[in-house]
């Protein structure tokens, strides 16, 4: 569903990201785990044609990132580190407006938005401002927005970032179940979001990928903590 073939981007002089190759099987919940700085949001926004690759080859859903930019994003629904909402508009007439940029017919539009707030539980605020709403309700928000046109493949770029403990699960609990009926890739550099919701981690480190695994393959003798510090080269002592 996910292809990636020696991917690299260089920002002049800067490597972001270099000579990455991986695979995300249909169904598949992938955590694209790493230190702040590794890379992973350069993966995702090539992924999802914000950006070009320097070089290499992205694929999604058989697609081409770069030459078949707009099949791609018909097929994918992308969560960015901070969503893009429109906080003065109800979630009703935000989900409505972003169903008719995704292409959805006028007459699709009220199914779409009753089904997309029942899975990210919403009903209870559906009519309230997004300015109104806490800050897990609104990543909640920005999940329904990239869900409204049912796409095959979900990325996400930091899902959880900045919600507290109750929060975090609820989130975490909502992306698990959809596995299956989507395909997903999940950056993040929290280690439990990794363990608590994915079935296969691939670790960058400094914009190159230092593992893939299954998850249970990866931790059979060390914790998933043990595993990422050593790899990612962390010392006694480094923040």
């Amino acid at each position: 569903m996910i292809e990636v073939e020696n991917l690299t981007k260089y920002y002049g002089e800067v490597r972001g990201i270099e000579e990455l190759n991986f695979k995300v099987n249909p169904g598949e919940i992938v955590g694209f785990l790493g230190p702040n700085g590794s890379g992973k949001t350069t993966t995702m926004r090539i992924l999802t044609c914000y950006m070009p690759a320097t070089s290499g080859k992205a694929r999604v859903a058989g697609f081409d990132v770069e030459t078949q930019s707009m099949e791609v994003r018909r097929r994918i629904g992308y969560l960015p580190e901070h969503p893009p909402l429109y906080t003065d508009l109800s979630v009703r007439s935000y989900l409505g407006f972003v169903g008719r940029l995704r292409g959805l017919e006028r007459k699709q539009i009220p199914s779409a938005i009753e089904q997309t707030v029942e899975i990210c539980g919403l009903k209870e605020v559906i009519e309230r401002p997004i300015a109104h709403l806490s800050k897990g309700f609104r990543q909640r928000v920005g999940l329904a927005q990239a869900l409204i046109h049912n796409p095959e493949v979900l990325i996400l770029d930091e899902p959880t970032i900045g919600l507290d403990p109750k929060q975090n699960a609820e989130i975490r609990q909502l992306i698990k179940s959809l596995a299956g009926t989507h395909t997903i890739i999940l950056s993040t550099h929290i280690l439990p979001e990794v363990t608590l919701t994915c079935e296969r981690v691939i670790i960058i480190h400094q914009g190159r990928i230092v593992a893939d695994s299954r998850l249970e393959d990866l931790t059979q003798e060390r914790s998933l903590e043990e595993v990422f510090l050593s790899l990612v080269g962390f010392q006694e002592g480094e923040s």
